[in-house]
């Protein structure tokens, strides 16, 4: 319980309040502490009675309610905040904030807050446009605050456009982010490539060799990265997962465009994690027209294509190298074997025989080979998590070789 977030929530009066009673609820189940402060317009919508069940404390309503003599109310909530999240932030306390104003009690503890505060606006189409408005919000930027960009869709008042606040899932993944990234201050600024997915090598405009790579592990990885500050560039080929937000994403197809796609990043990177299934052959020729049926067998000549792990490698100056291995038996030769001809640091080894560490699963089970002779097992778990105890090892790599 000690060491719970504390996040203060401030709720200003608009037809989102609604979501922020959601989000205060999800807040809780993922295990933060939550205090709500909410304009007087805001309890037109939603009471705070409402908020005062979903974060099973007090409600902040009234500058002038003392109802402890041994504290100065505004004071003591603003000072127990680790985050202060504004949701929904209407054009009026977007302002009143801006310029100093505090004349209720959510707008004088955010004058007295010195936590960090995340601001998600919501409003008409219109307002969100005005000139005022868009100079109140680069101002709170420059006072530090992180905006949380409003979605694009059908609004309250019957308009359509950018004015709808993000919705309370995007707003919990944001406040975890937050924390994520404020509890690895090594990563903020690395410069990271990651690879992913399969490649596909054409035959025919019909047909291709490809593989059964999902690119879960590496989109994971890339995420992981970006939510503790990392700048992340994700190279991938095609695969049906939706890019994270906060990454740049390079969508290829063969082996060969991504490592022309690698090689462009690759001297500007600090730490480089090749978790892509790249095709090893392609056809030698590739057919403009789709090859008809015949009575006789089909023979497709093949050749290797560039080996990309093994040219870093030997090209890499200064990065810190991570490869993968996904192999179905003789895990351990296969992954120390591959660990010094492609001259990596660390090969990430896992089986794709065994039940639950496959190409298209959700989870994994991995085993870490560093180059200094180390082994880290990482049983049965999440790609997602797996993820982070990745990313935790390639760290301390990377601070060894600095």
């Amino acid at each position: 319980m000690e060491n719970r977030k504390n996040i203060l929530l401030c709720v200003s009066g608009g037809i989102a309040v609604f979501k922020a009673a959601a989000l205060t609820s999800k807040l809780v189940q993922a295990g933060y502490n939550v205090k709500v402060v909410m304009t007087e317009s805001a309890t037109e919508f939603v009471t705070p009675l409402t908020f005062q069940a979903l974060s099973r404390d007090r409600v902040y309503t009234n500058t002038f309610e003392e109802k402890d003599p041994s504290k100065v109310a505004h004071i003591d909530v603003a000072d127990w905040a680790d985050l202060v999240v504004i949701a929904p932030a209407t054009a009026n306390v977007i302002g009143k904030v801006a310029n100093g104003i505090a004349d209720d009690m959510l707008t004088t503890i955010l004058l007295a807050a010195t936590a960090p505060v995340l601001i998600a606006p919501a409003m008409n189409v219109h307002m969100y446009d005005h000139p005022a408005v868009k100079k109140n919000m680069e101002t709170l930027q420059e006072y530090g605050y992180e905006l949380i960009e409003p979605d694009e869709g059908y609004l309250a008042c019957g308009y359509t456009g950018k004015g709808r606040m993000a919705e309370p899932e995007e707003l919990l993944k944001k406040i975890k982010q937050f924390f994520i990234k404020q509890s690895h201050p090594h990563w903020h600024g690395k410069k990271l490539l990651i690879t992913a997915g399969p490649t596909r090598e054409k035959i025919d405009p019909v047909r291709f060799f490809t593989n059964l790579s999902s690119g879960k592990m590496g989109f994971a990885i890339a995420e992981e990265a970006a939510a503790r500050g990392a700048n992340v560039t994700l190279i991938a080929g095609p695969t049906s997962l939706t890019p994270p937000g906060d990454v740049s994403f390079i969508q290829v197809e063969s082996a060969e465009e991504m490592y022309q796609e690698v090689m462009k990043q690759f001297d500007e990177a600090n730490i480089v994690i090749k978790a892509a299934a790249v095709a090893d052959y392609r056809p030698i020729n590739v057919y403009n027209q789709k090859i008809k049926k015949q009575e006789a067998d089909w023979n497709v000549q093949m050749e290797r294509t560039k080996d990309i792990l093994k040219t870093l490698g030997e090209k890499r100056t200064h990065q810190t190298l991570i490869g993968f291995a996904a192999e179905s038996e003789n895990i351990e030769h296969y992954a120390k074997k591959k660990l010094k001809s492609k001259a990596v640091d660390m090969i990430a080894a896992n089986s794709i025989t065994t039940p639950g560490t496959g190409f298209q699963g959700d989870t994994n089970e991995i085993t870490l080979y560093k180059k200094t002779g180390e082994v880290i097992h990482i049983p049965l778990t999440t790609k997602i998590d797996a993820s982070k105890e990745i990313l935790d090892v390639t760290m301390d790599i990377f601070m060894e070789n600095i």
